[in-house]
Parts: C-alpha cells; sequence; structure tokens
C-alpha cells in the first residue's frame, strides 16, 4: 500500500465529511488526540474543534481541492471554500496522520477567491 495514496485519500475523506455536513464520517477520520490550529484557534483539541469549528459547516456550500501534495504520513492541501451568501476563499492546509487517523491539522487563512462557484 502506498502510503501517500492512503494520506491523499484519508484528506479528500476529511473535506467530503466537512461538505456533506457528516459528522459521524469526520469523527471516524480524527485520532482521540487531534489538534487542530488556526490564526483563531491555538492547538485545541477534539471535543473543542467539534464546538468551535464544525458548526462552519452548516455554512458551506462547496469545497474544491486545488492542490494536495503528500509526502510520508503528511500532506499540505490547497482548496478553495464557497460559504453560503458569502465570498469565497482560498486557505491551506497541512495534516499529519498516524495509524490511519488525522491526529492534526494547522489552517493558514488565505485570500479572496473571485474565480471560484459553486459546482
Amino acid at each position: 500500500m502506498n502510503t501517500n495514496t492512503d494520506v491523499a485519500s484519508l484528506v479528500r475523506r476529511c473535506f467530503a465529511a466537512y461538505q456533506h455536513k457528516d459528522r459521524a464520517a469526520i469523527e471516524a477520520l480524527l485520532a482521540d488526540d487531534f489538534h487542530f490550529t488556526s490564526p483563531q484557534d491555538d492547538h485545541i483539541d477534539r471535543r473543542t474543534y467539534f464546538e468551535r469549528c464544525w458548526p462552519f459547516s452548516e455554512q458551506l456550500e462547496s469545497f474544491r481541492i486545488e492542490k494536495l501534495f503528500c509526502e510520508g504520513n503528511e500532506a499540505f492541501v490547497r482548496y478553495a471554500c464557497k460559504p453560503l451568501h458569502r465570498a469565497a476563499f482560498r486557505n491551506t492546509e497541512f495534516f499529519r496522520v498516524e495509524n490511519g487517523k488525522i491526529v492534526e491539522v494547522q489552517v493558514y487563512f488565505g485570500s479572496p477567491a473571485n474565480d471560484v462557484t459553486a459546482p
């Protein structure tokens, strides 16, 4: 089995679960010791992630993964996101995977994505 393929598949499944608002699916992908960091969140744990960040899924119209690079058990992904009734934007996220689960995500906020429309 190719580790890069496994990590890429896991990242894609994570974005799909978020877009489809499938909390059970994303819970199955995140490790118990999962941590999330963004410019607004400093290394928050899994419980806090679901309290603070998961509700945004209800505002999500679409994601489009534009670039996905994997090396070993890590991945960088650049994506365009289109929230409902708001301007689209691009972000980059760093994923770290251990034992088939996502243990860490670091989000780097990007710029407006004027060329993004919902599918």
